[in-house]
């Protein structure tokens, strides 16, 4: 982890607050929580290295007016048999060749995929068995930095981290620093259908935790390199 000095830098930087609705999905949306996943013609649906396909959390057209990503489509992937935290793998702030397939002791490949997705127009044959499908509304705000630097903290998408800790930055083993992009709050619940298996150490029977319920900071490659190059930051 590369930590910088934030030295209370109040750039107040466009962004979109997410809401979940509570109507469920009969048909595809590109922004869901489940559902069925738009993915790239060459892009299959990730498998952990359990063996069980991963499932969907949530996905999400980047809207135009956040830097870099504007465009882009956002996919969350995270197997529901292991739930825990990332570990970086890095030397001086610079993550391993090919870090979203590197080993998460104790795991030889780490439990999820992100996925920044730019030619995904059709969606997948079938929904997620898992979670409940339920629609996403983006919409704008101006992030206004606090005293300490912070953004809000609240699920959406740009503006300013809300660093629950020290604020972590990273360079891409391409050599581009990590842009964030996104931040899920910490003990986000996302709603399962009756009868699936419980999530380990998750609060409840009937909802699954993304990485144990930490906040999470999705921090992904400006270069594009590959579209999975993103690093899920875990605080809380």
């Amino acid at each position: 982890m590369v930590e910088h000095d934030v030295r209370k830098v109040r750039v107040v930087l466009p962004a979109h607050v997410v809401e979940v609705g509570t109507e469920p999905l009969d048909r595809p949306m590109r922004n869901s929580v489940g559902g069925w996943p738009f993915l790239d013609d060459a892009q299959e649906w990730p498998v952990c290295f359990c063996g069980e396909r991963m499932a969907l959390f949530f996905q999400l057209d980047i809207p135009p007016d956040v830097e870099i990503f504007g465009g882009d489509h956002l996919l969350v992937f995270h197997c529901r048999a292991h739930n825990d935290a990332s570990e970086p793998e890095s030397a001086n702030g610079r993550l391993v060749p090919r870090y979203w397939d590197a080993p998460q002791p104790p795991y030889p490949r780490p439990f999820w995929r992100v996925l920044l997705q730019r030619h995904a127009a059709l969606p997948a044959a079938e929904a997620e068995p898992s979670l409940c499908a339920l629609p996403l509304t983006l919409r704008p705000f101006m992030d206004t930095p606090n005293s300490r630097g912070l953004g809000a903290q609240s699920f959406k998408v740009g503006g300013t981290p809300s660093w629950a800790q020290d604020p972590e930055y990273y360079r891409c083993a391409c050599g581009a620093d990590l842009v964030y992009v996104c931040q899920v709050p910490e003990g986000m619940e996302f709603a399962v259908h009756p009868g699936q298996p419980e999530q380990p150490y998750s609060i409840r029977a009937d909802t699954y935790w993304l990485f144990l319920g930490n906040e999470v900071y999705l921090l992904a490659c400006p270069a594009h390199c590959d579209p999975a190059a993103v690093w899920p930051v875990n605080q809380n």
